[in-house]
């Protein structure tokens, strides 16, 4: 029984002294990953907006950037990015995100300042499938949204993704050839946040 006792009290002894190690760097290491998820973060929006960065920048100089040209704020339920240059808006970047095939999808699309044309888009996260729901983030795939409308000539709000090899209208782009599941959940969350950029423009008009 003695035996049993101290067995049972070293294994948890040892399990206490364990976690602490663990958990103390965890928790000053914190800061550290909440700042770099924050420049990730502004990084990209820097990017998809077209504001010129450094690949080399820091952290520092990233946020530096951002606050110094980007202002972000509100219209009902959208957060909208202005990138602004001599207090012109140059352009307005829009987050989306959404349920993927194998996990959640999120980007940002970048607009016109009159938020109707499309400058660029970008897929920061997700976890479809290389070679195929996973090519939404490549280069190819995003350079087709680049000048395509937010609504088609009947005004229907939304971007549509055809088929490889199909005519396309101005608010139309191409699928991934073997990705059509991912390429649909991408056009129901364009299209859920594009509805919502509308709405709230109809709204300003009243």
């Amino acid at each position: 029984m003695k035996n049993s006792a101290y067995t049972l009290v070293f294994a948890a002894t040892l399990g206490a002294v364990c976690a602490i190690v663990l958990a103390v760097p965890s928790e000053m290491l914190e800061p550290y990953r909440r700042a770099n998820m924050e420049a990730d973060k502004v990084r990209t929006i820097l990017g998809v907006l077209g504001v010129p960065v450094e690949k080399k920048a820091s952290s520092q100089q990233l946020l530096d950037s951002f606050r110094s040209v980007v202002k972000e704020e509100r219209r009902g339920t959208l957060s909208l990015y202005r990138y602004l240059r001599d207090e012109e808006t140059v352009a307005v970047a829009v987050p989306f995100s959404g349920p993927g095939v194998w996990g959640p999808v999120e980007g940002f699309l970048s607009l016109s300042p009159d938020l109707r044309t499309v400058r660029g888009i970008t897929f920061h996260k997700h976890e479809e499938t290389p070679g195929l729901g996973g090519e939404i983030a490549s280069e190819r795939f995003r350079k087709q949204f680049i000048g395509k409308t937010l609504e088609s000539i009947s005004g229907k709000a939304g971007i549509r993704i055809r088929p490889p090899n199909s005519p396309l209208a101005d608010n139309e782009v191409h699928a991934i050839t073997g990705a059509t599941m991912t390429c649909n959940k991408v056009e129901a969350m364009l299209t859920a946040v594009i509805q919502r950029i509308k709405e709230e423009q109809n709204e300003n008009v009243k």
